[in-house]
């Protein structure tokens, strides 16, 4: 492998090349960080299209994605970006035109039948109309939902959620609901002594077990445990060394002399 990552054509006349062949359909021209974006009148966009795919030494002929921008403090706060391929050149260019939530953007679906998706998902994640697609539903949300997600003042947070119901076989809008046991929060810090029992202190009353101490106790039984045997432990070790001291059997052949008992008396009886 020659390069980590695909080679592309370098960009040396393509702006020039394009202002040629869409001549005043251009806006605006920029080139940063390596990649070229022109901003095109949005009413003409379907003729520029055609002409970036068609015109020689351009030849755009893929139309790989549509996004959409939002810059809400704009009058005209969406962006709608085109991104082409040229598998002629090996080369990527960006076509924006820009627009509200009223005025409607040509589709290029009758260029690429592809973008029939894809102008869906910027309609349905930011609002913004097409004229001229056939099918122009929501892609991403369900059924029923309210709101272009994506947004910038899309809210995050609220007081109604959305469900499927059986009953109605679509999505439904019904108040917040709070499942949790305990809706009452603060910000107390446990550090801090709140005056109240957290849920599970209850516990800490009870006895604990030996076999499970807590950290701060571990130490303080370990020395317990260490005094108490210390305690119970013998001051003297028992040990038998005859057959006199436990009284049965008979000594060991190479056993020492073994003590006699004073109680009996070598060939008489005990009762004598």
């Amino acid at each position: 492998m020659r390069a980590p990552a695909p080679a592309y054509a370098a960009n040396d006349g393509v702006i020039d090349a394009a202002r040629a062949a869409l001549g005043d359909m251009i806006v605006e021209t920029l080139e940063a960080v390596g990649e070229i974006t022109l901003t095109v009148d949005r009413a003409r966009l379907v003729e520029a299209m055609t002409r970036l795919r068609d015109t020689k030494g351009l030849e755009y002929q893929q139309l790989m994605e549509i996004a959409g921008v939002d810059y809400p403090e704009r009058p005209e706060r969406f962006d709608v970006c085109y991104h082409l391929l040229s598998l002629t050149r090996n080369h990527r260019l960006r076509v924006r035109v820009m627009t509200d939530e009223v005025q409607p953007v040509p589709s290029v679906t009758g260029i690429w039948p592809v973008a029939g998706w894809l102008e869906r998902e910027v309609y349905d994640m930011y609002g913004v109309l097409f004229s001229g697609n056939s099918d122009l539903r929501r892609i991403l949300t369900d059924y029923g939902f309210r709101g272009h997600p994506q947004r910038k003042d899309f809210p995050l947070t609220g007081y109604v959620e959305l469900r499927y119901s059986e009953e109605s076989k679509r999505v439904v809008y019904e108040p917040v609901k709070l499942a949790q046991d305990f809706r009452t929060f603060d910000f107390t810090s446990p550090w801090e002594g709140a005056e109240y029992v957290l849920p599970g202190d209850e516990k800490a009353k009870l006895p604990e077990e030996k076999g499970a101490p807590t950290p701060l106790k571990a130490d303080e039984v370990a020395k317990a445990d260490a005094a108490q045997s210390a305690k119970a432990a013998p001051t003297e070790v028992k040990t038998s060394e005859t057959t006199a001291q436990t009284g049965a059997g008979k000594p060991h052949p190479h056993a020492g002399p073994e003590a006699k008992s004073p109680d009996v008396i070598p060939g008489k009886g005990q009762n004598q």
